[in-house]
């Protein structure tokens, strides 16, 4: 018999497979990065996603991120997740169970975001790059009133100090609903703050 944790992973690699991404073809001069949703679980099983604060230098100073960066010369997106993964919070060895859709941000990238699991690791923020590491329980991305919206901006309220606007919070809303919920929800057209925009 399977673990609550097993049941929800199946049914998310299943919502996964079963959702037709929006994928942004390369294209010359098009800056490209990858992310993570890494599903973790807790002491208890309990499962949470990674969340982490940017370090108050560098690009995207002091946001709200998933772990993530710029793909090298060459390097595939799944390659920059993971590798990107690593280098900020020590998770390796994931699985990765599906992608959601590529997201077009203001500032000119394409973000491919994988949604992966990692098991019963502990992340730990490099400090050079990550201020801090949270973890943001599954069943948050459910609670009544995530997401919400401030006019015409996302926000997803993870936390009593966690509010997150797009593009992450776009890519964590289309998470919740994809994933979790089996919906099909798209995100391209959700506006992102001048303050992300860099």
């Amino acid at each position: 018999m399977l673990s609550p944790i097993d049941v929800l992973r199946e049914q998310i690699i299943a919502h996964l497979a079963a959702f037709e991404r929006r994928e942004v073809p390369p294209a010359e001069g098009v800056r490209r990065a990858a992310v993570t949703v890494c599903v973790l679980e807790d002491a208890g099983r309990v499962p949470y996603t990674v969340l982490i604060k940017r370090a108050p230098r560098g690009r995207n100073a002091g946001q709200w991120a998933l772990p993530g960066g710029r793909l090298d010369d060459g390097e595939l997106p799944v390659e920059a997740a993971l590798r990107e993964l690593a280098e900020e919070t020590g998770v390796t060895g994931v699985e990765v169970a599906g992608l959601l859709d590529d997201f077009v941000t203001d500032s000119g990238f394409v973000i491919t975001p994988f949604v992966a699991f990692g098991g019963g690791q502990r992340p730990v923020a490099d400090p050079r790059e990550v201020a801090s590491v949270h973890a943001v329980p599954l069943e948050r991305f459910l609670a009544p009133g995530v997401p919400r919206w401030q006019g015409e901006l996302l926000q997803m309220p993870l936390g009593p100090s966690i509010v997150i606007h797009a593009p992450t919070g776009a890519i964590l809303w289309q998470f919740a609903e994809v994933a979790l919920r089996g919906r099909e929800q798209r995100v391209f057209d959700v506006a992102q703050p001048h303050w992300t925009r860099t």
